[in-house]
């Protein structure tokens, strides 16, 4: 299933599911204007075209406990597909490090890191360092406040007008 195969009530449900992943089949059905074994069979369609990719909940941090938010842009010293490779094998296993995009630009990643404080963000950085795994600059920005922090996409307004 390509985003061109979606209709309006494919949409429907998936704008229904992510604001609420733990709504009813029954209520889902409602919201959405199916009975419940159509709405039920086009989301397990969903789910297995990988376009629903899991459900989880959403963790208020900051009530749980202080933490510091970096956001850090990388460059490598070398830009072999292995350097790239291995970069990122690296940055996969690190559970700060909870965002990491690959960009164009004069970069080559943006990468979010969640740590206690930021003795302990400066610690990673030290461990990556050591690490040797390519890189040759970095620059961090320490989130001070979040202004907009959406988990809700607009499913609607990114398809292509003819969609």
């Amino acid at each position: 299933m390509t985003s061109a195969k979606l209709d309006a009530i494919d949409l429907r449900i998936l704008d229904v599911i992510q604001r609420d992943g733990r709504i009813t089949k029954l209520a889902l059905a409602e919201q959405v204007g199916l009975s419940p074994t159509p709405c039920w069979m086009r989301l397990r369609k969903l789910e297995k075209a990988g376009i629903v990719s899991g459900y989880h909940a959403r963790i208020a941090m900051r009530v749980v406990a202080p933490v510091a938010t970096v956001l850090m842009e990388v460059t490598l010293a070398s830009h072999r597909q292995a350097d790239f490779d291995r970069f990122e094998r690296v940055v996969r296993d690190i559970p700060e490090i909870v965002a990491c995009w690959s960009v164009g630009g004069g970069v080559d990643y943006v990468v979010k890191v969640m740590t206690r404080d930021i003795d302990a963000y400066q610690r990673l950085v030290d461990d990556l360092l050591e690490r040797e795994i390519g890189i040759d600059r970095y620059f961090t920005y320490i989130v001070t406040k979040t202004v907009k922090d959406e988990i809700v996409l607009p499913i609607a307004d990114l398809l292509p007008a003819s969609a």
